[in-house]
């Protein structure tokens, strides 16, 4: 009644589902359950990219290291996601606001914005080939490029409205993900397969359980830890405050839960048993034209929301940056096309580098602001014990978090290239994190909180509200 007597409410009504919140906090009266929430990170947690990483760890450095590799990721994501969710709910932003006023200022979090925003291009890109060759296997009359365009742009509609069209989309195709995967799973059992041992202690020749191979697992999946870890906030900022204990651990847990030990273990198994790494291969050989429903519905499950990460980081950066605000909307469709280029030239190809280089620069900011958080701002007491995130209260740059992210990424980098031995070259993320989070805690202390807020002399208005 009241949207028929005031046009102006529902048009912002809207707008306000539209835009979702992206370069603003989530007020309470837009907050959703958690079980909702959940879901929607469920269908990142889903995709095919975590059972490609086990089929990939294991055919290339055996079963018994993709497993450990798996379990260390549960566990570390799970750590760091809790963390984030926690951050995400009780201040109802996303890590892009969270890092203006948690140590890099409004112009510094833009940058580690648009970064974190190239991340969800290229998997946008990886997702999208995994749909294409999937259908290019059953389908190859249609030249792969198309199949590529195709898909790439096909999910742009689904994206549209927002944090509550992606809760209905992977509520309906949850069910149906469920049945293909366990008709997959039944249907491979009662095949032969082509690898015919004990699946977990399968080996390649010459490689060992442990030692160099095990951390070349590690070093492969940090890409994926660091990026599940951070897009956690992303939709915890949603959650209830008087669900706040429950969802923080649903949603800060579970996803990590299911894509890196469950998922991680579908891929391991299905990867020993048919020598193969790219899920949408095998399924399409398992159960056909069911095979290629289930990627498609199962990539279309990551890449709405992969689309919906990017296009809020990417507002994030050209507003303050550019002041360019055309909406959340348009950057959806920029980030699908932008996928779509990067799938042509071959993304796919690059996987493991990719994902390593991207670890060491995502563990490095999710320490910074975890250390921001819970040691500078709550033990130490420097700086304030809020978020600000409006720009006018806030100095461009903080050399706290800036200064952190950009040293602990080129020594995490120079690692990652071997320059510092095998050791550290495979864990080069973890190390970027160890340091990141050293050197925020250094510089907080030494420049005594003055680059957080700009203060009454540097003309905020004395009676200003800090939200």
């Amino acid at each position: 009644m009241a949207e028929k007597l005031n046009p102006q409410v529902s048009q912002n009504s809207k707008e306000e589902k539209k835009e979702d919140y992206a370069l603003e906090k989530v007020p309470k009266h837009y907050r959703m359950g958690w079980w909702s929430i959940t879901n929607v990170a469920l269908g990142v947690a889903t995709a095919m990219v975590f059972m490609q990483m086990g089929s990939l760890m294991a055919v290339s450095y055996g079963a018994m290291n993709a497993l450990i590799a798996e379990i260390y990721a549960t566990v570390i994501a799970g750590v760091l996601g809790i963390g984030i969710a926690y951050l995400a709910a009780k201040h109802g932003m996303n890590v892009n606001l969270l890092a203006r006023g948690g140590g890099f200022g409004y112009i510094g979090a833009s940058i580690t914005s648009f970064i974190y925003a190239i991340n969800f291009i290229m998997y946008c890109a990886i997702e999208g080939s995994i749909m294409a060759y999937a259908v290019y296997e059953y389908v190859q009359v249609i030249p792969i490029w198309i199949l590529m365009v195709f898909f790439g742009l096909a999910v742009i509609p689904f994206n549209w409205f927002g944090m509550k069209q992606l809760d209905k989309l992977q509520k309906w195709s949850l069910p149906i993900f469920i049945i293909l995967l366990g008709a997959g799973m039944i249907t491979a059992a009662n095949m032969a397969p082509t690898y015919a041992g004990d699946v977990w202690s399968y080996l390649p020749e010459g490689a060992q359980v442990g030692g160099t191979a095990l951390l070349t697992c590690i070093g492969i999946i940090n890409g994926l830890v660091g990026i599940m870890a951070l897009l956690i906030s992303d939709y915890a900022r949603f959650i209830k405050p008087e669900q706040f204990k429950l969802g923080v651990f649903a949603v800060g847990f579970i996803p990590q839960l299911v894509c890196f030990f469950i998922m991680g273990l579908i891929g391991i198994w299905f990867g020993v048993r048919f020598m193969e790494d790219n899920p949408g291969v095998y399924f399409v050989h398992i159960i056909g034209i069911f095979g290629a429903l289930f990627t498609i519905l199962t990539q279309i499950r990551i890449n709405i929301t992969n689309l919906y990460s990017g296009s809020l980081s990417l507002s994030n950066f050209f507003e303050n940056v550019f002041k360019f605000t055309p909406g959340r909307t348009f950057w959806v469709v920029f980030t699908a096309v932008t996928a779509v280029i990067a799938m042509l030239a071959g993304a796919l190809d690059y996987l493991g580098p990719l994902l390593t280089f991207q670890g060491v620069f995502l563990f490095a900011w999710a320490a910074t602001i975890i250390a921001d958080a819970f040691v500078v701002k709550r033990a130490l007491r420097i700086g304030p014990m809020h978020f600000e995130y409006e720009q006018e209260k806030l100095y461009k740059w903080n050399p706290v978090g800036v200064v952190s992210l950009i040293v602990s990424s080129t020594i995490g980098t120079m690692a990652a290239f071997g320059v510092m031995g095998t050791f550290l070259q495979n864990t080069a993320a973890f190390f970027a994190a160890i340091l990141s989070f050293l050197f925020t805690i250094v510089l907080a202390v030494a420049s005594k909180g003055k680059y957080y807020v700009k203060t009454d002399k540097d003309n905020v208005p004395k009676d200003e509200h800090i939200a």
